[in-house]
């Protein structure tokens, strides 16, 4: 970054060093010693001259240039921007029970749970929103907190990129108890909008809250909630995955499903419908249905199209103060004059 300064026009007094050069040219230096005849002191004056004269005058010179550049008050600009807050703070609601582990919206002959579908989706609409307030909660049986609402979104998305099934114990789906954190979250803050964004593929099996109660603790503090219900319309089989969510397959490269004692594959439990629509109505938000990537996509999109935000950008600079560099630098220098003068370039009386 270039430095500036604050008073530049004081620089011109750098334009009066030439002329001091100039005038004491002309003039020439004062002889240490008086002679009679000026030939018999010709060269002593030229050696004190070119010797004690040129060095010291050399040394003022540098010194009040360095001077004046202090006086002009150099400085370094530190130029910073500053998102003022939006208006809407938004807590993202990620299902993680072990249903989303199937792979029913997978795209061509590349297996994909649904929870890999959901997370590259909601890592697109955080990139769209840079200037929202954004927090994240994940559940299964119980909530957790994956990140409080903020605005570094870039650790919001490391710690959305290090959910997988099997984090958390995915043997059940307590949507009302994720609900009502969510809404812990957000029911003191003091913004425009606030917003839930639900994801789940099942059904309430889990926790102390019933998702209606929830529904309506969030609609009395003026809390919108969409919801998203995913996967197909009908029952699937769900299939293995290891310690870091990973399908397992066999050797064909077919999903390894669960099975139950006689062999028979089992089935998630599928979405209830009717509590996620209950759930938008109350809180004046919107249910959607998504069965394929291309759909939640499209959902997320529609979301983020309905909740618009006004970012309002103020930039602030600082700077940093250079000039006692040089004003030193000038001190130093005349110093150094001064006691040259006064010891080894001493002038006789």
């Amino acid at each position: 970054m270039d430095i500036i300064f604050q008073d530049p026009d004081l620089l011109w007094l750098l334009l009066l060093l030439p002329v001091l050069i100039l005038l004491r040219g002309r003039t020439g230096r004062a002889a240490a010693v008086e002679f009679s005849s000026v030939a018999i002191a010709r060269k002593v004056s030229g050696a004190a001259r070119s010797r004690a004269g040129g060095v010291l005058f050399s040394l003022r010179l540098l010194g009040l240039a360095a001077l004046i550049v202090a006086l002009a008050r150099p400085q370094l600009p530190k130029h910073q921007d500053e998102v003022e807050a939006s208006g809407i703070d938004i807590v993202l609601v990620l299902d993680l029970s072990g249903s989303m582990a199937s792979v029913d919206m997978s795209e061509g002959r590349n297996l994909v749970t649904r929870v890999d579908t959901a997370k590259k989706v909601m890592a697109d609409f955080i990139e769209e929103r840079p200037n929202d307030r954004i927090g994240m909660v994940a559940f299964a049986v119980n909530p957790y907190l994956v990140s409080p609402i903020t605005l570094n979104h870039d650790w919001l998305l490391q710690n959305l990129e290090r959910l997988h099934l099997g984090i958390i114990d995915g043997s059940g789906t307590a949507i009302g108890s994720a609900l009502g954190m969510a809404t812990n979250r957000l029911r003191d803050l003091p913004s425009k909008s606030r917003v839930i964004i639900l994801l789940t593929d099942g059904d309430n099996n889990s926790g102390a809250i019933s998702p209606i109660a929830a529904a309506e603790a969030a609609a009395a503090y003026k809390i919108k909630v969409y919801t998203i219900g995913v996967g197909a319309t009908h029952p699937e089989p769900v299939p293995q995955t290891d310690d870091q969510g990973r399908i397992l397959t066999d050797q064909d490269g077919q999903p390894i499903y669960y099975t139950d004692p006689y062999g028979r594959q089992i089935l998630d439990d599928g979405i209830n419908s009717d509590d996620l629509q209950r759930i938008a109505q109350i809180t004046n938000g919107k249910f959607y249905r998504a069965t394929a990537a291309s759909q939640l996509q499209q959902i997320y999109a529609d979301i983020n199209a309905q909740e618009k935000s006004v970012a309002r950008l103020r930039h602030y600079s600082t700077y940093l103060e250079l000039f006692y560099w040089p004003a030193l630098l000038g001190l130093a220098l005349i110093g150094l004059e001064q006691l040259l003068s006064q010891t080894r370039l001493r002038r006789l009386p």
